[in-house]
């Protein structure tokens, strides 16, 4: 049976309508992201076999765009239209939440950790305080699709400058789940620290963020 030939009050957007997304299944949600399924497959199915054929809702989140074309029903505007709800649902949760000031490496941690999580590349996020140490912004700077993601000192400390920051922290993931700093990890901090002096500005911290905890990076 394909969706529009549900009654009106079983259809996911009426659903959605008139009882809020809270009252659908996951499968009835990334249908109405699919927009539409196959022959002999409604979108609703569609979904669903998305969601298994990855091993459920969370590790769907973190497939890139082109591993999802290509799947059976899956083309360009539905695999970006995936990737870009998964995304934007990361971007939506305030990236300081629950922190009013950057004090200490945990508290820089806590406001990065938000966009780096539940992501397979690695990413590098900037969190910017003015000198009271309360967050201005919090932004991802780099992004790649897997491995090392370059930082480019130049761009990092122009946005610190352009945001009219005066302290500024840096935490990037290892999508792996190892902590542990590398020996670049700690020649960037080191990196870091020397050129904002130059500048003026303070240095917290550097940290690394998995899906389970983070870490702090040390100096070389």
């Amino acid at each position: 049976m394909r969706v529009k030939d549900l009654p009106a009050r079983e259809r996911p957007r009426e659903r959605v309508l008139a009882a809020g997304a809270e009252a659908l299944a996951d499968r009835e949600l990334l249908a109405l992201l699919l927009g539409s399924g196959t022959p002999g497959c409604d979108a609703v199915d569609l979904a669903g076999r998305l969601i298994a054929r990855h091993g459920g809702l969370y590790e769907l989140s973190r497939a890139d765009p082109q591993e999802l074309i290509g799947q059976p029903g899956v083309g360009p505007a539905k695999a970006a239209r995936v990737c870009a709800a998964f995304h934007l649902g990361r971007r939506a949760r305030p990236p300081a939440a629950g922190v009013s000031g950057v004090t200490s490496t945990a508290a820089l941690a806590e406001a990065a950790a938000p966009l780096l999580r539940g992501l397979r590349g690695e990413r590098v996020v900037v969190v910017v305080c003015d000198g009271n140490a309360a967050v201005l912004r919090a932004r991802l700077l780099t992004q790649g699709t897997s491995g090392h993601s370059p930082l480019g000192l130049r761009d990092l400390l122009g946005y610190v400058l352009r945001c009219g920051g005066s302290a500024f922290g840096v935490a990037h993931n290892h999508p792996d789940g190892n902590p542990e700093p590398s020996a670049d990890d700690r020649r960037v901090t080191t990196r870091l620290r020397e050129s904002a002096a130059l500048l003026g500005l303070r240095f917290l911290d550097h940290v690394i963020i998995t899906d389970e905890t983070w870490r702090r990076v040390v100096d070389a």
